[in-house]
């Protein structure tokens, strides 16, 4: 054997046993792919459990991809996301959506980039909206409209009470007086988690008030107040449904998992919450019993608008400009979302209520699904107006989160929350302009 093959086969050899060949996710040192993934949930929610559960499944799968992800829920998340990026901390994949409240800061600091290139090969790109007028679609929702102002009503029970759906505000206080008599409550929420308050009520109430199903994008362009009449009339409803023995004041203590108990135990006949809440795993035995319908008639109502429900473009999970840079990174974060939107996890979704209508391609619902997919795509029919905190600055929607709960506990007025909250929104302008 000659010098040079003799060196060259020594040469091979190192190079196998050291470890310098790869493939796959290993990097050139032969070490685990690390994916970094901020998520949202909490351990004690469905949305929480989901994600760590398909967390672990995922490395389970591909042990040479490790997820080191952080999961947060409500302002605890949105706080995070500002200071992550304020700090340069980018994840590679991110929970997010295309407005102000859920993306507008990750395309500020530029971590929104185009995932056409990127979407799971089930998705179809045609039933996702090009979120910005530019051909960008930055991320994956989990699936169509997300209607946030539905409220799950008994039939069973609102029959055995002698009641009948309410076609006035005066309808929905006699069949308050009504369920008092039977022993149980006629509204509940679970007001506990703050953001309810905003997106799961006043979004329907004050479109109807307004008659205007865009009026908080013209409050946040500066083209409408929080003190005019309209929007304080919107407060006030909310104060008339406690007033009026429509809404269980027990709500402001209430998580989602106690208010979904009373409602399916027979203690309250109607539920407010969003469709993600309603499902076949939710509602168990009674979900033969729902129709879903959207917040009756209120208090200072008009006409344009009645039967209004909130709804908006469901969130999702989207690989950040960050996720891209790194061919092993991209890799493995483009297995992660084709694991976390496969057919079964959204078949999974449609059962558990958090999704109306899947976005993969050629999709059939299995046999014997529950009726809550029909009752969740009747709630097309009604007209549709924005939910408040896709619009509404961080600061301000915290105030009118609060505010609204001081209304239901009587410790504050329609009027008081509404020149906090001009108040409150004029100081977040002006500071937003300074740093522009």
């Amino acid at each position: 054997m000659s010098y040079t093959k003799k060196f060259f086969y020594i040469f091979l050899v190192v190079l196998f046993s050291t470890g310098l060949v790869f493939s796959g996710c290993k990097n050139k040192n032969n070490a685990t792919i690390t994916l970094n993934i901020m998520g949202y949930g909490e351990s004690s929610n469905p949305e929480g459990q989901t994600f760590k559960r398909i967390c672990t499944e995922f490395m389970e799968k591909y042990p040479e991809i490790k997820i080191d992800y952080e999961l947060l829920y409500d302002t605890p998340y949105h706080n995070k996301v500002l200071s992550r990026l304020e700090s340069k901390n980018y994840p590679h994949i991110a929970y997010m959506g295309a407005d102000t409240r859920w993306g507008t800061p990750w395309k500020e600091f530029g971590q929104q980039i185009d995932n056409t290139p990127y979407f799971p090969s089930n998705v179809d790109e045609n039933l996702i909206p090009d979120f910005y007028g530019t051909g960008i679609k930055p991320y994956v929702p989990l699936g169509g409209l997300n209607y946030c102002t539905v409220v799950a009503l008994n039939r069973t029970l609102l029959e055995q009470i002698g009641g009948e759906i309410p076609q006035t505000y005066q309808d929905f206080v006699e069949l308050a007086n009504l369920c008092n008599k039977a022993g149980i409550k006629c509204l509940t929420t679970h007001g506990n988690d703050s953001w309810v308050w905003g997106s799961c009520l006043l979004s329907a109430i004050l479109a109807r008030t307004t008659d205007d199903p865009k009026w908080i994008e013209k409050a946040v362009n500066g083209k409408v107040k929080f003190t005019d009449p309209d929007f304080v009339t919107a407060l006030e409803s909310v104060n008339r449904l406690v007033r009026d023995g429509i809404l269980d004041t027990n709500s402001l203590l209430t998580d989602s998992g106690m208010a979904l108990s009373n409602f399916q135990n027979g203690k309250c006949l109607m539920y407010l919450d969003g469709q993600w809440s309603f499902g076949e795993s939710n509602l168990g035995a009674i979900t033969q019993d729902v129709k879903l319908i959207p917040i009756p008639p209120v208090y200072g109502e008009k006409n344009k608008m009645a039967n209004c429900i909130a709804s908006t473009w469901q969130v999702g999970y989207g690989i950040t400009k960050e996720g891209a840079s790194d061919p092993l990174i991209l890799d493995a974060a483009k297995k992660w979302m084709d694991f976390f939107y496969s057919r079964d996890e959204t078949i999974l979704r449609l059962k558990d209520g958090v999704i109306s209508a899947p976005i993969i391609k050629d999709f059939v619902p299995p046999e014997g699904m529950d009726p809550m997919v029909s009752e969740k795509a009747s709630l097309s029919a009604y007209p549709s107006c924005y939910v408040i905190d896709s619009y509404l600055p961080t600061a301000t929607n915290d105030v009118l989160n609060q505010g609204i709960k001081e209304i239901v506990a009587g410790q504050t007025t329609a009027t008081k929350l509404a020149q906090k909250l001009q108040e409150t929104f004029d100081l977040e302008k002006k500071d937003e302009n300074k740093i522009n």
